[in-house]
């Protein structure tokens, strides 16, 4: 009788920003599907988000803050790899850093895009092609050799209900989770008096309206809560808690963050702003998710801040524009569906 071959023992060197480090989860299906048996390598501010991963067999801490080189802790993680037989390394972020820790581990074949020179530390590099492969999960993917699948996080309800009682929030009816902020800069953020204006339209609807968002959210949160009847949760919630209260959502409203993939990868139905960035680098993969953009020629520019200082491609969204938008999403109630 065949013996089935063992698991390829398979290391995702997984990146710091949130919103990446969801889509990088489209490519453990197909690693899995091929036999692999796949962990995962993430700074403290992501690795939480391989916790609730399907497919991810064990998650190991690099202990680094996000834009720190961190030798000492580098080297300290490859020997912690170093006597587990990994046998593969996909290394995801492009920085030089980010190869180290697999090459000193020794892992035999490490996998990446060339990026910072890396020729030493990737004994498997590719050349990005950008027009090949625009989305970023096509570009892990290419890294991974397999199809990409769309990112997928799980919620853990019991911690979910427990939070809405420690919050005072709704146990049941229509739920708008609003997430306004956006770590990259000010360029990816609908203004927050937009953001109170779409929360009043959606209780006037029926709807509670939450809002989500870390420590930095803080002001933006406070804004949209001083002109609409939100609880606002910015920087009361852990990454993980944001995971299970987004997936006690009716729908979501977020700009182009890591918020957007969190919730695309629970399934909600989703409206997603995008400013400086745009849909076709970095979409939301869900069945359910309607986009709000403008078309003018500066955009997408991919600054952090705008560089001809009107922010037209943001301002000039209309909260009426996402209202409607947020009501052709089947899970909503009539209440908040556009009229005919």
């Amino acid at each position: 009788m065949a013996h089935a071959s063992p698991p390829v023992k398979t290391l995702i060197v997984a990146p710091a920003w949130v919103g990446d480090m969801v889509m990088a989860h489209a490519i453990v299906p197909g690693l899995v599907a091929a036999g692999a048996e796949v962990s995962m390598l993430a700074p403290p501010a992501t690795a939480p988000l391989a916790q609730r991963m399907p497919g991810v067999a064990a998650v190991h801490k690099l202990a680094a803050s996000h834009g720190e080189f961190g030798w000492a802790v580098r080297r300290a993680a490859a020997r912690r790899l170093a006597p587990l037989g990994f046998e593969r390394a996909i290394v995801l972020p492009n920085t030089w850093k980010s190869a180290l820790a697999p090459a000193l581990a020794r892992i035999p074949q490490r996998t990446g895009f060339i990026g910072e020179a890396r020729f030493g530390l990737l004994n498997d590099w590719r050349r990005l092609d950008e027009g090949r492969w625009p989305r970023l999960v096509d570009r892990f993917a290419a890294l991974a050799g397999v199809s990409p699948s769309p990112p997928r996080l799980t919620a853990d309800a019991g911690a979910g209900q427990r939070l809405r009682r420690k919050h005072g929030l709704t146990a049941g009816g229509s739920v708008v989770a609003l997430c306004p902020g956006a770590a990259f800069g000010p360029a990816k953020r609908w203004p927050a008096a937009h953001f109170a204006a779409l929360a009043r339209r959606c209780v006037d609807a029926g709807s509670e309206v939450w809002v989500l968002g870390s420590p930095a959210d803080v002001s933006i949160g406070s804004a949209i809560a001083a002109a609409a009847p939100v609880k606002d949760l910015t920087g009361q919630t852990s990454l993980l808690e944001a995971v299970d209260l987004l997936a006690a959502a009716t729908a979501v409203v977020s700009n182009d963050s890591g918020l957007m993939h969190v919730a695309a990868a629970l399934g909600r139905p989703l409206t997603a702003i995008y400013g400086s960035t745009t849909p076709a680098c970095t979409p939301p993969l869900a069945a359910q998710a309607a986009i709000v953009e403008r078309d003018l020629p500066c955009r997408p520019c991919f600054a952090r801040e705008c560089p001809l200082q009107h922010l037209d491609c943001l301002r000039g969204v209309d909260a009426g524009e996402v209202f409607a938008a947020l009501g052709e999403l089947d899970a909503l109630p009539m209440a908040l569906k556009a009229p005919a």
